[in-house]
């Protein structure tokens, strides 16, 4: 089965949104993938507010959130893994939902090759038959 974490991120934001309040998502910044503005970045997390007032060209798909919004008054895109969102709240009244931590993927180590580095074969290993 899928994870079901961005299902609840997009349900739990169309929830608070819907009672007129402000959606906010608490995100590890250190992730692999997140983008996020480091100046901002508090003990290895930052607050991002993804209200639809305060972002723009926000998209929740199933591997990813990316909006573009203000920061210090300047205009920054930010991708967020599924897998850094901790936590996804009202500012108002704290009401939403965490998550458990999740572990980074595993990245290639140096020595492992990738199929890019593997020497092209000599031929085909088909026979032509008549």
């Amino acid at each position: 089965m899928t994870p079901n974490r961005p299902y609840l991120i997009r349900a739990m934001h169309e929830w608070i949104c819907d009672n007129g309040l402000t959606t906010h998502l608490a995100v590890d910044a250190h992730f692999p993938g997140a983008e996020v503005p480091q100046e901002f970045v508090q003990d290895g997390q930052i607050v991002l507010n993804i209200a639809p007032r305060a972002v723009t060209n926000f998209e929740a798909s199933n591997q990813e959130i990316t909006f573009s919004a203000r920061f210090g008054g300047v205009p920054r895109t930010v991708r967020v893994p599924v897998e850094a969102v901790m936590a996804v709240f009202a500012r108002e009244n704290g009401q939403g939902m965490a998550f458990e931590p999740e572990d980074p993927p595993p990245q290639p180590s140096p020595t492992d090759p990738s199929d890019d580095d593997k020497p092209a074969s000599k031929g085909s290993h088909l026979k032509v038959v008549k």
